[in-house]
């Protein structure tokens, strides 16, 4: 039997649902608003004057990436299950040489000694001198930095270079004197050394081990204690610098901002100033160094978002990023974009491998912006590709990238810088490959570009690198001394160091050298172009802009080099240096003989002399018509100039 309430019951059980409902549900929205209410506060409660963005700078292997390591594990930044060497150097080839290639950025969470909570935004920057732009726009996010120096090595080049960078961006510094566990450690005289040769009061300098965790909480310290905070305003539109991008296969373009001024949101739609493009904000994050999601980010911190960009080409470094319908109303001044300074020709050595290597170069293109490529065809290696690099470390990290990752065996030409010639009609070209040089009666000067070399090294090898910088028409500038050390700043061609320079330099001091340089400008030189030819046909793969004074020293060694590396054929190989139609040097390689009259047994001197005019023939020939194989090995040999 069905059982149902009295008509008057029914409005007081109804209203009592209702209080239950109303019970049940409010503590759970009010709840769920007073979460909301706690992120943001949350958001909103850690003050600017608690927040800390710095980066660490040093020479090579002076300990950035341990020490940035020791400090997320202190931190607490990943469990001990999840530390590994040199963390923040993702790829294969960073651990590998031990080098830093591209600057990765990490928040730290660190509760200070006088209880206070501190958010710690790390940049790890790369010591080469190639990648010092992936150095100045990191610096540029930062407030103060790191200065860590080897107690053992003392003050480098690249040490130099860094330190200053970070001077011009106004950071305040704090210096660590870095692998004090070493025997040869001598904290005293390095300290002494960085007042001396930079000019920084190294008094307070701490002493650490990135190793041992030796000075780590010291140092952290430090950075709460002794560099600013950022500064910035919540209450404006949003102004963000775009501090790198990279490609990620499912999200697209990841891009890394410091946030100056305002709020960036997921959901927002931001405008890139530079391109005037506009997208909405898919994700919002920072790097712990794991991704770690978040609703916004505010006036002082660095994180990542994406947005459904398909190009990293469309993310210009420096650029300023901001609201759509409410732009800010000054930009930020940018940076100017990276310009190649050595070229080279990549080649397969299969001519299959071709649409495979423009596919690899094209990937890698995703998550470097300074690499540069156009193609271009060569008689003796047929289709390759033209590609401008920072120099030449970062050639043979993307030669070395293309041959492991897409296993494609490579063909590398001579390297060369950018030239520019200004022809009689008035007009200017950049001369990139020394095969496409113009004819000689239409140019009127050819400028080549010049660094400014900072070299320092231990005394007793200072002649030895003076020979060298004279030999590679070197004009000396400076010569000071700094303990044992001397600093050397000379004026050099960038032709004459992008060959072999730094490979003698390290040879001739017995690897005790650094080396630092930047460029100066361009000087009108007297260059010509210096051809190889191979049985009478022009090897545009071995061309090369030379100085006049040395072009016949160059085309000896080149054409020496060769004869020994090119194998025997059936005939005779000319091997021939020319400046135009004038020949400078000449080698020969001999022919393989093979013995035609070891069939002749006794008989008429005639018979013998026939076969011989018959082989003399033919070798005739085939010397006209033969095609002379040149091994891969005998490119890249014939290149290294040996000092004799």
């Amino acid at each position: 039997m069905k059982r149902t309430l009295p008509f008057w019951l029914r409005p007081f059980f109804m209203a009592n649902v209702g209080i239950r409902f109303v019970a049940v549900c409010l503590p759970l929205t009010l709840g769920a608003a007073v979460l909301q209410t706690q992120t943001m506060s949350k958001k909103e409660t850690m003050p600017l004057e608690r927040i800390r963005n710095f980066s660490i700078v040093a020479h090579i292997d002076h300990g950035k990436s341990t020490l940035a390591d020791r400090l997320i594990q202190h931190c607490g930044g990943l469990t001990e299950r999840e530390m590994s060497e040199q963390v923040l150097d993702s790829m294969e080839i960073e651990k590998e040489r031990g080098i830093t290639i591209k600057a990765q950025t990490v928040r730290l969470d660190y509760k200070a000694e006088d209880g206070q909570a501190y958010q710690l935004n790390l940049i790890d920057t790369p010591g080469h001198v190639d990648f010092s732009y992936e150095v100045s726009r990191s610096l540029s996010a930062c407030e103060g930095s790191l200065l860590v120096v080897d107690a053992s090595q003392g003050v480098e080049a690249q040490t130099l270079a860094n330190v200053y960078k970070a001077m011009e961006n106004d950071h305040e510094i704090v210096s660590v004197l870095n692998k004090i566990d070493l025997p040869a450690a001598e904290p005293e005289r390095v300290r002494q050394q960085i007042e001396d040769v930079i000019g920084l009061d190294a008094s307070d300098a701490i002493p650490a081990s990135a190793k041992t965790g030796e000075g780590i909480v010291e140092i952290l310290e430090a950075i709460v204690t002794r560099l600013p905070p950022p500064e910035g305003v919540a209450d404006v539109p949003l102004k963000a610098m775009l501090v790198d991008s990279w490609y990620d296969p499912y999200l697209g373009v990841v891009v890394l901002v410091r946030v100056m001024e305002g709020f960036l949101k997921k959901g927002q739609r931001i405008r890139l100033v530079s391109t005037e493009a506009d997208y909405p904000v898919d994700r919002v994050g920072i790097f712990r160094p794991k991704q770690e999601l978040t609703d916004i980010l505010g006036p002082g911190e660095i994180g990542f978002f994406t947005a459904g960009i398909k190009q990293v080409a469309d993310t210009r470094v420096g650029d300023t990023v901001t609201d759509e319908k409410n732009p800010c109303v000054k930009p930020l001044d940018g940076f100017e974009p990276s310009q190649p300074v050595v070229f080279c020709g990549l080649f397969p050595v299969d001519s299959s491998e071709f649409e495979n290597l423009r596919d690899a170069m094209g990937k890698l293109r995703l998550n470097d912006a300074s690499f540069d490529f156009e193609m271009e065809s060569s008689a003796a290696l047929g289709f390759g590709f033209r590609c401008g690099f920072l120099g030449l470390l970062h050639m043979e990290i993307i030669r070395e990238r293309l041959e492991r990752e897409f296993d494609i065996d490579l063909i590398t030409t001579a390297p060369s810088v950018v030239y520019h010639i200004y022809m009689t009609d008035g007009s200017k070209q950049d001369l990139h490959n020394p095969a496409d040089m113009p004819d000689v009666m239409k140019i009127e000067r050819i400028e080549e570009p010049w660094i400014e070399a900072t070299i320092l090294v231990p005394d007793e090898y200072l002649g030895s690198v003076l020979k060298l910088c004279q030999d590679r028409r070197g004009v000396q500038k400076d010569l000071t001394y700094a303990g044992s050390r001397a600093m050397v700043v000379y004026m050099l061609p960038l032709n004459e160091v992008v060959f072999d320079f730094y490979d003698r330099l390290k040879s001739i001091t017995r690897g005790y050298a650094s080396f630092d340089y930047e460029i100066t400008g361009y000087k009108a030189e007297r260059l010509v172009k210096m051809s190889v030819l191979v049985n009478g046909e022009p090897v545009d793969a071995l061309s090369m802009v030379v100085h006049s004074d040395r072009a016949e020293q160059r085309g000896r060694v080149m054409c020496e080099k060769l004869k020994d590396l090119i194998p025997r054929h059936l005939f005779k190989i000319p091997i021939q240096a020319a400046i135009g139609g004038k020949i400078i040097a000449r080698e020969t390689i001999a022919a393989m003989r093979k013995d035609v009259t070891a069939k002749c047994y006794g008989g008429d001197i005639s018979r013998k002399r026939k076969l011989l005019e018959k082989q003399k023939a033919g070798k005739k020939k085939m010397r006209q018509f033969g095609r002379v194989e040149i091994p891969q090995k005998a490119f890249i040999a014939a290149l290294k100039m040996d000092e004799n």
